[in-house]
């Protein structure tokens, strides 16, 4: 048995075509397979196979085959066949949650024989094949057990309580804020697992799962911990510990509607202001490098989408003197729920008051942010938010960060040069046009990547194979049958 923990409740067994968080992804990762994936146990994202066994793509990004892999089996012991990727997409477009929109673009779906399938797309997406080995996108799914348990949801209520997958694991149990476990598929197509159980409490406090931890109860603690942990389980040689790459940086948005920073050289003023570095000594020393580019990293070549700040207040202190009294003070918030984002929101008030700012820090629950998409009145000056894109292609970052309406531009800023640039990157997948997109929207002001902040865990010595089980795609997870012991 392998024992680990969720910090927050995923809710139930996470449904593929509606679950679109975090936490879960470890669930998600090890139960269900798409027709790619991204590799394992390497910082470059790389697209591999998995129940797609070759892909080819049209020259237009329009038009991509697939052959499949064959020999797998549903956890209800049906076999994976072409039906399965057509009911899959069909599925996830009905439900039409959160991710669906990766298939959105499909125009059709082609079945020569059991075991090839063609996809037409309306438009040209050289982001698609991304979509597809995303730890969001879509996953294969029964058409027996979804035909049969359809009910009036297509499916929704019976998988509270099932999954239908074909991955190294299954689910069986789920009891909702208090612990799900996972046992090995007997059935499964690839290696068997070394763990043939996973059990899955809830330990909603961090400290108790480091007290659980430190008395050999955990084999691994995946995510979320402290800086003064981190330091902590540095030092100890009785523990392992992995800084892991991710795309997840740290981003700070400015606020083009308030106080002073409505001007593009205002807000660059005060982002050159912040000494990143010393936030880096300060919060993630040992988990994370200084961001260079307007991307997460792993996303681009290094040179493109360079950053142009640098570590200069006067240009702030000079403008602050200037200022009438009611737009010297500000507001820097952060996602409540993020321990690391309020010693940064801490760190950037110490660090910008004495150039004559007053700065108030606050935190906001995770839903007010992503209100704000719709509507920013309430937001503030300055907010911190940590993030990663759905898939590598550079695309799914900006586009949802710096385009207009995309859901996480809290703040409400873009022009049309990012739009249209990022509207020819699809296109073509070009890097240099990504790496121009990704000036423009540093050239605004209203955004500055801070941190390419790691996966830091710890493991027990005895645990194997976190390296190789890590998916730089996937923060906060591991896939667990890579696992074992030694």
């Amino acid at each position: 048995m392998l024992r680990v923990s969720f910090l927050q409740d995923p809710g139930q067994p996470p449904d593929p075509d509606i679950f679109y968080a975090g936490q879960g992804l470890l669930l998600t990762t090890n139960v269900y397979e798409g027709l790619l994936q991204y590799k394992r146990g390497v910082a470059k994202p790389e697209i591999v196979a998995s129940l797609a066994t070759s892909w080819t793509a049209a020259p237009d990004n329009k038009t991509f085959t697939f052959e499949l892999r064959k020999g797998v089996t549903f956890h209800d012991g049906t076999p994976f066949t072409s039906a399965a990727v057509k009911a899959s997409f069909d599925r996830r477009l009905a439900v039409n949650q959160g991710p669906a929109y990766m298939v959105a673009g499909i125009a059709s779906v082609t079945t020569p024989d059991d075991y090839h399938v063609v996809i037409k797309l309306k438009e040209p997406d050289s982001a698609f094949l991304g979509y597809l080995a995303s730890a969001y996108g879509p996953r294969m799914m029964s058409p027996t057990a979804l035909k049969e348990h359809a009910g009036s949801d297509n499916a929704q209520t019976w998988l509270l309580t099932h999954d239908v997958g074909t991955g190294p694991y299954t689910i069986t149990d789920a009891v909702v804020g208090s612990h799900y476990a996972m046992k090995a598929y007997d059935g499964y197509w690839g290696p068997k697992p070394y763990f043939t159980t996973v059990d899955i409490p809830v330990h909603a406090d961090l400290s108790t799962q480091q007290v659980l931890f430190d008395k050999g109860d955990l084999a691994v603690i995946m995510h979320d911990l402290s800086q003064s942990a981190v330091q902590s389980y540095l030092k100890k040689t009785t523990v392992k510990t992995y800084p892991l790459p991710t795309m997840m940086s740290n981003f700070l948005f400015v606020n083009p509607t308030r106080a002073f920073l409505t001007t593009p050289a205002n807000r660059v003023a005060l982002l050159n202001a912040i000494d990143v570095d010393a936030i880096h000594k300060q919060a993630f020393t040992g988990r994370g490098t200084v961001a260079s580019q307007a991307y997460p990293a792993h996303m681009l070549a290094d040179g493109l989408a360079k950053q142009p700040f640098t570590h200069d207040p006067a240009a702030l202190q000079a403008l602050v003197g200037s200022l009438p009294a009611d737009q010297k003070t500000i507001t820097v918030g952060y996602d409540s729920a993020s321990a690391d984002h309020q010693l940064v929101a801490n760190l950037l008030s110490a660090q910008l008051a004495p150039y004559g700012l007053t700065v108030k820090v606050q935190g906001f629950p995770t839903a007010e942010l992503y209100g704000w998409t719709g509507d920013a009145k309430t937001a503030p000056d300055l907010l911190l938010y940590a993030g990663w894109p759905d898939a590598a292609s550079p695309y799914t970052w900006l586009h949802i960060a710096a385009d207009t309406g995309g859901g996480l531009n809290f703040l409400h800023c873009s022009t049309p040069e990012i739009s249209s640039l990022l509207a020819a990157g699809l296109k073509t997948g070009d890097d240099a046009t990504f790496g121009k997109a990704g000036e423009a929207a540093a050239a605004t002001g209203c955004w500055r990547n801070l941190i390419n902040q790691d996966d830091f865990m710890v493991a027990q010595p005895w645990l194997k194979g976190v390296e190789a089980a890590h998916i730089v795609s996937a923060p906060n997870s591991l896939y667990v049958a890579d696992l074992s012991v030694g």
